[in-house]
């Protein structure tokens, strides 16, 4: 299937070619015509799918079917057309630029952002000025809506992307304060790595009579990533092995994860003391810096980049070979959120996961939610002492949310069995104190 067979604009095709792209993807090909018939979407996709482009596409194909209609009188603040909701401000930012791409040949397109972190004087400007498209996370939005504005009576297509994300970090009433200021007529467009609990329950107030549209599960993702898991003594130990794999000559860009926002500035000021070209990356940092950070990531300048969960939503660098977890995620489905940031773009990637014995419950509760084991690796040298956690029992059959879904594989071993685990004569240098 091309492009053209989708009944998008020339306009829009030519830009999506001129972007390097010769065939859409599996969730293009479903999501892309239903959502140019006008109906609303529940729509279940891995990262790195192509997620964004299926919604970004039926949004400019009704900003150029807006540019027949007669303009509202010079002065009048109209508002958007096309309303999309993300819960971080990296994501919106990646939303953006997908829309600026794709909508490269779209004559006089007017996207905005309005997301934390940046002053209000100019999300001001461009709300009063006439704008097609409007890319926002809820809590900042909801501040401009407030105060009258933002102007969302105009609204011809609501899209929530990654909306269990949304609803975890506590936006729940902000989104329904925002979808009762847009008309009810609207067409509603939702993302969500899963439907169940109050995600389902959200879409039940705010769709009607919505397509189902469930891609791949988490099992069937990432094909082009090596995922390997060592197991650490102690913390000297887990800094030894991140400081081995950084040296490696098959490191392009490493995204190296951390639990808290005080763990990735202490990371990435004792890795810069160590030479790499790093920074910290969270949500504690202004949006100015923030930008510089990723500025800095995509142009190649930034070797090694240490970041949150919630920072690294929306990364999209290509180039990221290599993605470290050096402090295990809260959620499961945050580790595949995680690893998906690198094998980008039909490329390769490595994602290496470092823990130590208290971290075995994560690492099974990982292994059940994507059912699929993580090979446990060594490096010469820097072998555990230790002998490696047992792993949980299997659950029986129709126990464990990974193993009632329909075609979920059980554990089975890994190709070559288990590496044996040598003892360690090495004595590992303390690296600075842990942070509390």
């Amino acid at each position: 299937m091309s492009f053209d067979s989708l009944n998008l604009h020339e306009t829009l095709v030519r830009a999506v070619t001129t972007a390097g792209y010769a065939a859409p993807t599996d969730v293009q090909q479903r999501a892309i015509p239903p959502a140019l018939a006008g109906q609303d979407l529940m729509v279940s996709s891995n990262t790195g799918s192509g997620k964004t482009a299926s919604f970004v596409l039926p949004a400019l194909m009704r900003v150029l079917a807006s540019r027949a209609l007669p303009r509202p009188p010079r002065g009048t603040v109209a508002g958007p057309r096309i309303l999309v909701l993300t819960p971080t401000r990296e994501l919106a930012m990646q939303v953006a630029k997908a829309a600026m791409d794709y909508g490269r040949f779209v004559p006089h397109l007017s996207v905005c952002t309005v997301v934390g972190g940046v002053p209000y004087g100019l999300q001001l400007k461009q709300l009063r000025a006439p704008l097609d498209i409007l890319i926002a996370t809820p809590g900042r939005l909801i501040d401009h809506l407030e105060s009258g504005k933002a102007v969302l009576g105009n609204v011809e297509m609501l899209v929530l992307d990654e909306a269990d994300r949304m609803l975890d970090m506590g936006f729940i009433d902000p989104i329904h304060h925002i979808a009762k200021a847009t008309p009810k007529a609207r067409q509603t467009v939702m993302y969500s790595a899963t439907f169940g609990g109050h995600v389902g329950r959200l879409a039940e107030e705010l769709l009607r009579a919505p397509q189902r549209i469930e891609v791949s599960s988490q099992t069937e993702a990432h094909a082009d990533i090596e995922q390997r898991l060592h197991w650490a003594d102690d913390f000297q130990h887990k800094n030894a092995l991140l400081d081995h794999i950084l040296t490696e000559r098959s490191v392009d860009q490493a995204l190296v994860f951390t639990s808290t926002q005080r763990d990735a500035d202490w990371l990435a000021e004792r890795l810069g003391e160590m030479g790499h070209s790093v920074a910290a990356l969270h949500g504690g940092m202004p949006q100015g810096r923030r930008n510089r950070v990723l500025q800095g990531l995509r142009s190649k300048h930034l070797r090694v980049l240490v970041a949150t969960d919630v920072a690294a939503r929306g990364i999209d660098v290509p180039t990221i070979s290599h993605v470290i977890n050096f402090g295990l995620p809260m959620k499961e489905e945050d580790y595949v959120h995680r690893i998906g940031r690198t094998g980008r773009a039909g490329r390769s990637g490595l994602a290496v996961t470092l823990a130590e014995r208290r971290d075995s419950g994560m690492i099974h509760r990982i292994q059940r939610y994507t059912t699929q084991r993580i090979a446990t690796t060594t490096i010469a040298g820097l072998e555990p002492r230790r002998v490696e956690p047992k792993p949980a029992p299997r659950p029986a059959p129709g126990q464990g949310a990974a193993f009632a879904r329909p075609g979920a594989k059980p554990f089975g071993p890994r190709p070559g069995g288990r590496p044996a685990f040598k003892p360690a004569g090495k004595t590992f240098s303390k690296a600075g104190p842990r942070p509390r």
